[in-house]
């Protein structure tokens, strides 16, 4: 039986951790794409939102953290039909995220070359992809989840990490989504039951001091 990490200093050391951003395309986060054109809603606080999550992923660069940058791809050639009559029920007939669109692309968000990519054709970023095996591929223990929404993709890859093993921790002030509510359901359902809930500003001090106890 594996030795269990029992401090967030423990668990989110960067040897074995990786930062996952989760969604942050056009067509969920920007003026004018699929969300807002379909549901409406205030996309003012994606930008900072971005600015917040590239702060914590340049300090889990320097750490030296893996970082996974996870795109969704809603073609309806990848739906099941479940998902297909989810959409028909909002009576939508626009495509989210279709590849290689400008809805598709990253937003206020950089991926640096060599760092995960994967594209997603579910809400789970584990369901149909080659994630876990590239995670433990480099040892991997912890996953610490950015990105949007809270409550439907971000939910739905922590919990699936959960249930393969993985410690999770949600960063509080560097996930959200349009709906308020939701988002504070599954930060306190993750906080009760799947891991830990803390704002980006923890892991930065655990990083920082743990680089000058290495120094």
């Amino acid at each position: 039986m594996s030795e269990v990490l029992a401090s967030l200093a423990e668990r989110i050391d960067p040897k074995h951790t990786a930062v996952v951003v989760i969604d942050m395309q056009n067509d969920f986060c920007a003026e004018d794409g699929y969300l807002h054109k379909n549901v409406g809603g205030d996309m003012s606080g994606n930008g900072p939102l971005a600015r917040r999550i590239m702060g914590l992923v340049d300090e889990a660069r320097v750490a030296g953290a893996a970082i996974v940058w996870i795109k969704a791809n809603y073609e309806p050639k990848y739906l099941s039909g479940q998902a297909r009559l989810k959409k028909a029920e909002r009576q939508v007939s626009s495509i989210c995220c279709a590849g290689g669109t400008w809805g598709w692309d990253y937003f206020e968000v950089t991926p640096k070359p060599g760092e995960i990519e994967i594209e997603k054709h579910s809400f789970s970023g584990f369901f149909g992809t080659e994630l876990d095996r590239m995670l433990r591929f480099r040892d991997i223990k912890t996953l610490v989840f950015t990105g949007v929404a809270t409550n439907v993709c971000v939910e739905s890859t922590l919990r699936d990490g959960y249930f393969l093993g993985y410690y999770i921790v949600l960063v509080e002030d560097c996930c959200d989504s349009a709906a308020r509510t939701l988002h504070g359901a599954t930060i306190e359902n993750v906080r009760a039951h799947f891991g830990e809930v803390a704002p980006a500003s923890a892991l930065k001090t655990v990083w920082k001091a743990q680089a000058v106890a290495a120094q």
